[in-house]
């Protein structure tokens, strides 16, 4: 059947030549390997249908890092090439005026095992200001990329979450700055974002006393109100008589 095709476009176009040769992966490549001649091979591709960015020549890809991993029989692009020279492993991931900067975690501030490489996270600091015995927790970088988790640089392909303890961050010089001074000031903790969200968020910073519930306790009870009553003086209208009687003998006292 294949070869029944090939006859009839070959037909068609008129025993033209329909296929160009391009490079391709000759196996499953991870990213950071630098190319030799053995793990490229020419492979044909219509010529109908140009690939942008593939080249024609074994030379012109040996010596150059993959920045990203590649497949069997993957066509080798430009984009997927770092420059010749550009260094090993991790430093071909890296862009031009961007940073690796890495800092340790745990299960805890690794989102429970679940960083992997490509993740995007926010980076919060909870510290105590100098002067003040009151904690705050701000979060001091946004939409940052997980570069590696552990001394993994690709993600596990079946998503099986893992413990680590150092992670590595893709960051401009400012933000490493932050990052570090943040991390000698206290604790840090990764907060897991969505990949597509590419929003900043204004984020006020959080103290200690917002924690503490503000309902207003009830009032005590007020006292009773009590009454001064005034004693009427002797012989005035306000007065009052008592009568007293000790045998034979009645007398009368008046208040």
């Amino acid at each position: 059947m294949t070869f029944a095709l090939y006859r009839v476009l070959r037909k068609n176009s008129g025993g033209r030549s329909d296929f160009t040769q391009i490079v391709v992966a000759a196996r499953d490549l991870p990213a950071g390997v630098v190319l030799t001649a053995d793990d490229v091979k020419l492979t044909g591709w219509p010529s109908a249908t140009t690939l942008p960015g593939s080249f024609s020549k074994i030379d012109d890809v040996v010596s150059h890092a993959l920045i990203y991993p590649m497949g069997e029989k993957e066509p080798i692009l430009e984009r997927s090439l770092a420059l010749q020279g550009s260094g090993l492993g991790l430093s071909v991931k890296i862009p031009t005026g961007m940073r690796a900067t890495s800092v340790r975690s745990n299960e805890v501030v690794g989102v429970a095992g679940f960083l992997y490489p490509g993740s995007h996270v926010d980076v919060l600091a909870t510290f105590t200001l100098p002067g003040s015995t009151n904690p705050i927790t701000q979060t001091i970088l946004q939409d940052v990329e997980v570069l590696t988790a552990g001394e993994q640089i690709e993600p596990d392909p079946q998503g099986k979450p893992q413990t680590v303890n150092v992670v590595t961050l893709l960051l401009n010089a400012e933000g490493s700055q932050k990052l570090l001074l943040a991390s000698t000031q206290g604790t840090i903790q990764f907060v897991l974002r969505n990949s597509a969200d590419q929003m900043q968020a204004a984020v006020a910073p959080t103290s200690l006393n917002q924690l503490v519930s503000s309902t207003p306790q009830a009032a005590p009870p007020a006292p009773p109100k009590t009454t001064n009553r005034r004693r009427p003086k002797p012989g005035s209208d306000d007065s009052y008589g008592l009568e007293i009687i000790r045998g034979n003998t009645r007398s009368e006292e008046k208040f």
